[in-house]
């Protein structure tokens, strides 16, 4: 989650001692709502919708920690219908269904990859039927990307608790090709998972050529924070160097141009969030965006997206901003991308998107983290053209070139 770490780490070891398993209770049924955003609405209707055209996204909730109340959504563009809660009702055999705190939402191939932090595995599904495959076992998983036929799992390796004394993360690779359904717990135990030790509390990555980038923030670790980047050979799977950036790091977004884009989450006291730019021809630092704050960030084509919930102990309140910085001229061009005032409502914005078809930019509102949230889809000029209630804490969206089937 994204809140300060030390105050999600303190309430969630309360929570975690009352949480009680969710594996006897009544499955939810999925609710879907008409948002009247369709783009097939009748017989006449002209709009392309023809392969390699986004056909719907899917967003995961992440649900309180501890809770064990992950659900899984989804927004058909064809019909301009949401559905809330689509997992377990398509998967009704699966005890717990979701699990602990969703981090992370991912489409590679057929597959829909979900990281279930606290949980301690990835879910594996078949992204045409959202129906459950496999699961990856990681200890407290945090992001997933992919190259080639691997899955690359970052991973804090030890308990979810600040303790000076943590050991270090690392990252997982997992062959996909090895993700068979339904397989038998003998078999799925042994699944070949190799590691390299990275940074401490490693958080996202991203692939650029043959590198793999690693934000580690050493979040269990304040005060002392980590502030590298770690830089992997996929070649090799070993690490080759860390870069030094800035404590706490979080995100990370590659441009067209080679630059990778690092977020800063400051100490929430004196050391304010900003974002670092890496070249990746000769990983080093060459820019400190000292204000362009960040807590989570989206590029398309020249456009990085960025928002901001910047919590500070000093004033015990957040400090919300949004912002688009152009990667081709490097200058910020908005101060606001939410142009009609909507950006008002929204009480703890916790997760962005941009729809590559039209430029329509998602954000979804945490609200008060303990109550259903809000998914709110702007136009490209900013101005809102629909919103809908979504599930507790709607954190992590993946738009995917497959219509998902309706249910058997």
């Amino acid at each position: 989650m994204k809140k300060n770490t030390l105050f999600i780490i303190i309430i969630s070891a309360i929570i975690l001692l009352v949480a009680s398993c969710r594996g006897t209770e009544k499955i939810v049924p999925s609710t879907s709502t008409d948002t009247g955003s369709g783009t097939q609405t009748d017989s006449t209707s002209q709009v392309d919708v023809s392969k390699g055209k986004v056909k719907g996204f899917f967003l995961l909730n992440e649900g309180n920690m501890g809770s064990n109340k992950s659900t899984l959504d989804y927004y058909d563009y064809e019909t301009g219908i949401y559905t809330k809660n689509i997992y377990a009702e398509r998967n009704p055999g699966v005890v717990k269904e979701l699990g602990d705190v969703g981090n992370d939402l991912q489409i590679y191939g057929n597959k829909l990859y979900a990281v279930i932090n606290c949980s301690n595995f990835v879910e594996v599904m078949d992204v045409r039927t959202a129906k459950h495959i496999t699961t990856i076992s990681v200890p407290n998983c945090r992001y997933i990307v992919f190259k080639d036929s691997y899955a690359y799992i970052s991973s804090y390796a030890g308990p979810v608790k600040i303790d000076p004394n943590q050991r270090l993360g690392y990252v997982a690779r997992v062959d996909t090709a090895d993700l068979l359904p339904n397989l038998p717990i003998s078999v799925h135990d042994q699944m070949k998972i190799d590691t390299c030790i990275v940074g401490y509390q490693p958080e996202e990555m991203v692939i650029s050529g043959d590198k793999l980038y690693v934000a580690n923030s050493g979040g269990y670790m304040v005060p002392n924070y980590d502030s590298t980047v770690s830089v992997i050979s996929l070649a090799t799977f070993k690490e080759i160097k860390k870069i030094n950036v800035g404590i706490n790091l979080h995100r990370l977004e590659l441009d067209r141009y080679g630059h990778l884009y690092v977020t800063s989450r400051g100490d929430y006291y004196n050391i304010s969030s900003k974002t670092y730019v890496i070249d990746t021809k000769t990983d080093e630092v060459i820019n400190t965006l000292y204000l362009l704050p960040a807590s989570e960030m989206t590029i398309c084509g020249d456009s990085l997206y960025a928002y901001s919930t910047e919590w500070s102990y000093v004033t015990n309140r957040n400090t919300v901003s949004y912002a688009i910085y152009n990667t081709k001229t490097q200058r910020i061009v908005s101060r606001n991308y939410i142009s009609d005032g909507t950006d008002k409502k929204i009480k703890i914005p916790y997760g962005t998107a941009v729809n590559p078809d039209n430029n329509e930019i998602l954000v979804t509102d945490a609200v008060d983290y303990v109550t259903p949230g809000t998914l709110y889809c702007f136009r490209a000029d900013g101005s809102l053209k629909w919103s809908v209630v979504t599930g507790d804490i709607p954190a992590h969206i993946a738009f995917t070139y497959q219509k998902l089937q309706p249910l058997e």
